[in-house]
């Protein structure tokens, strides 16, 4: 069954966060509970650090902005899609605090933002302790490489890549905020097919899942917070793919 949250019904997940995050990240735009607006992952983390999840609005058909956040994380937006020419779906892992509702919201382009959700428990402590490749001899030599793969049927094309950033929440004492801020995703003649903007809780070395217009070739090109660019050219051969 579909809330409408303007309506004031009740939250499927009986969050005590709710309000605050309609008010603080979805604005003043009405609001509905959908089921339509999928959040897959797991009742039970096993590991804080590196949680998989995967949202998929394309139930809903056009979908202009996509936003993921997490309502009991200390830093609260996970991540940002602009779908463009891609479905509204994207895979990725996140850091969690402690236990915590995770919703996607799905703007369509009436102006209304369709919500699902999920929570996941936790042990916690996710989002403050550092890094684990940022100890490891070679990570300044590794920062910013990318590993992916295309895989390309019935007319659509799913890529999944992995980018090595040690992705610092900033919430460790004497280790700054450092995380990739955003990813663009360009066809062979530089038309851009999607968009993504990363935040803290997003896990170290991010594995991402998008499913796009059928293509030989994907090219990423993003930068981190502190400037620092990604370009890689992805195909269908599993391989490192750093331009």
């Amino acid at each position: 069954m579909t809330l409408r949250a303007e309506q004031g019904q009740a939250d499927p997940l009986a969050s005590v966060m709710w309000q605050d995050m309609q008010r603080t990240l979805l604005g003043g735009a009405p609001v509905v509970f959908d089921d339509r607006v999928r959040v897959l992952a797991p009742g039970d983390a096993e590991d804080s650090m590196n949680v998989p999840v995967l949202v998929d609005a394309s139930s809903l058909g056009e979908v202009t902005r996509l936003l993921v956040f997490a309502e009991l994380n200390p830093i609260h937006k996970v991540l940002e899609m602009e779908p463009l020419k891609a479905k509204p779906l994207v895979g990725f892992r996140i850091k969690v605090q402690q236990a915590t509702p995770i919703r996607a919201a799905a703007m369509t382009p009436d102006g209304k933002w369709h919500v699902g959700g999920r929570i996941v428990d936790a042990a916690g402590g996710g989002c403050t302790v550092p890094s684990l490749g940022s100890g490891n001899n070679d990570w300044a030599s590794r920062m910013g490489e990318v590993i992916g793969r295309l895989w390309t049927g019935k007319g659509a094309t799913r890529l999944r890549l992995r980018i090595m950033h040690p992705m610092d929440t900033g919430l460790v004492p004497g280790i700054p905020a450092f995380y990739i801020d955003h990813l663009d995703f360009l066809d062979a003649s530089g038309e851009r097919l999607s968009r993504l903007f990363l935040y803290e809780p997003v896990a170290e070395n991010p594995v991402l899942t998008l499913d796009l217009p059928r293509h030989d070739s994907v090219t990423v090109v993003g930068a981190d917070n502190n400037g620092n660019p990604i370009e890689a050219k992805i195909t269908d051969e599993l391989r490192e793919a750093e331009i």
